[in-house]
């Protein structure tokens, strides 16, 4: 039975396609929402944190962080790719500040305490009196950690999906494209007064194009605009048939993976976009720009084009983000055909929503 937008203790219940509603007001503009996304969404999944560039050899590292906690990804000496809680063990000392190379331990920047590139203790100054205390017992808990054409992505939570099953059809898609060869270029950001919900919701569709992006309009076909859906994944594709100056001719791929990284891929390049959440109502989006070998003159034209995008894009989910709060807005219906991808994308939020409710229960009985 279909759910009406009246249906209110019932919103987290799943919904076929065919009869969806958009979630509730609620879930975007209530502060609580705010805290249970971190807690059921962003501390139980796979996290895009730093591209292969940053920590190719051995003592490289990159500073992030999922869900409040601070991580470091390094390259050890064994040239394994680990992704250490970034908080030493003695009283939660910062152990890297920020991106380096060629680091040989990591050294705790309130007492001194070192550790190894793989996370154990080596050293704790003036410890010799402290009774009990073993060297060999202490070591930096380590997140999940997966490196994926270039790309390195970390998860907090061991129940997290398989990473493999995250990425699932992206490679075969491609067709041998080998985007782990494309070089970095340039990263931006952006901070927007929507919750980062609106954001991506606005990006798992295509229907909003043709009103909101002309020039992109232009450059793609909507009438053969598809969006396919996977377990962990949204694929959005269309042809393209631009000017070279633009995109050129070729195709689209625009993939989202749950709950907030996008991957787009055009003609000799790929654009990463992280979603981040600030708090109610508001959210940073990071991109960084990845060009294949000899296609970097690109760029200036790409940038320019892409914030021009992405202004139309601001502007368009800040007025969302303000309906949304306005108290006049109840849950409207899904297009099957042009919001299949939204459609996924809200069934994941409803599901871990639920599955956080179930959590919450069995922890006080």
């Amino acid at each position: 039975m279909a759910l009406t937008p009246t249906d209110v203790h019932d919103w987290r219940a799943p919904q076929p396609l065919a009869t969806a509603h958009a979630l509730p007001a609620h879930c975007y503009v209530d502060p609580a929402e705010h805290a249970h996304d971190r807690a059921a969404v962003f501390a139980r999944s796979w996290q895009l944190l730093a591209h292969a560039a940053q920590v190719a050899a051995a003592g490289d590292h990159a500073v992030a962080e999922i869900d409040g906690v601070p991580l470091v990804i390094v390259r050890g000496d064994d040239g394994v790719l680990r992704a250490l809680h970034n908080v030493c063990r003695h009283r939660a000392g910062p152990l890297a500040a920020c991106n380096g190379r060629g680091a040989r331990e990591l050294v705790c920047q309130y007492h001194g305490w070192r550790y190894a590139l793989d996370g154990r203790l080596r050293g704790a100054p003036e410890m010799g009196r402290a009774e009990g205390f073993r060297i060999d017992e202490v070591r930096l808990p380590a997140a999940r950690v997966a490196e994926w054409n270039g790309l390195v992505f970390a998860a907090l939570d061991e129940r997290a999906p398989q990473f493999a099953s995250l990425v699932a059809g992206i490679e075969a898609r491609l067709g041998g494209v080998a985007l782990a060869d494309y070089a970095h270029h340039a990263h931006v950001s952006y901070e927007i007064a929507c919750d980062w919900k609106v954001y991506v919701d606005n990006y798992l569709e295509g229907y909003h194009v043709p009103r909101v992006h002309p020039a992109l309009n232009d450059a793609l076909d909507y009438r053969s605009y598809t969006t396919e859906v996977d377990e962990w994944n949204v694929l959005q594709a269309s042809p393209l048939d631009s000017a070279d100056a633009l995109y050129g001719r070729g195709e689209a791929l625009y993939w989202w993976l749950w709950p907030n990284t996008m991957l787009n891929v055009l003609p000799g390049r790929l654009q990463t976009n992280r979603v981040l959440p600030l708090g109610t109502g508001r959210c940073r989006v990071e991109f960084d720009f990845f060009y294949a070998p000899g296609e970097e003159h690109r760029a200036a034209a790409d940038a320019r084009f892409s914030d021009e995008v992405q202004r139309e894009d601001i502007a368009i989910c800040e007025a969302v983000q303000r309906g949304l709060a306005s108290g006049s807005y109840q849950p409207g219906r899904l297009n099957p055909l042009r919001e299949s991808g939204v459609w996924r994308f809200q069934e994941m939020v409803r599901a871990a929503y639920r599955q956080q409710r179930e959590r919450a229960a069995a922890a006080v009985r």
